[in-house]
């Protein structure tokens, strides 16, 4: 049996990370890990990157992406590649040839709520060089309509 041979009353207990979404804007962020995974239906692949944010009052706090690099769904696919794409170009890669290059390099993540499921964020863009925005504040309800309908 483990004997404790301190006061444990003079430590504050740890307050438990929110698994709130965080507020739309842009951070400073790592990608800290990638796998390679097939998909549910087991018809494609998918890399699924952990992205750590590295700066601010929610340093730690990590966002999953998954991108269906192999998919019977070829728009699917093309986004996916796309979006990997953008990731190399922000992290300044010449020619990316493994997940692993793109570990532990800063980058600026840019984050919205998902219009879909309002309790997770959705990845809008990746970039480097510009400082990170403050987050916008959140707002209640979203507007109503399609964009481009809005007025």
């Amino acid at each position: 049996m483990p004997i404790i041979d301190f006061d444990v009353t003079t430590y504050e207990p740890q307050v438990k990370s929110s698994f709130e979404p965080l507020p739309p804007g842009d951070y400073q962020a790592i990608i800290s890990d990638s796998a390679l995974k097939t998909t549910k239906a087991g018809t494609g692949e998918y890399i699924e990157l952990t992205m750590q944010i590295t700066d601010g009052k929610y340093s730690g706090r990590r966002i999953w992406e998954r991108l269906n690099v192999s998919n019977p769904n070829k728009v699917a696919e093309e986004i996916a590649r796309s979006q990997l794409n953008a990731i190399r170009g922000a992290l300044g890669i010449a020619k990316l040839e493994s997940t692993e290059q793109l570990h532990d390099k800063p980058f600026v993540l840019s984050l919205d709520i998902d219009r879909k499921e309002p309790t997770r964020n959705r990845v809008m863009g990746y970039s480097a060089g510009r400082a990170a925005s403050k987050p916008r504040p959140a707002t209640a309800e979203a507007p109503a309509g399609k964009p481009w309908e809005r007025k």
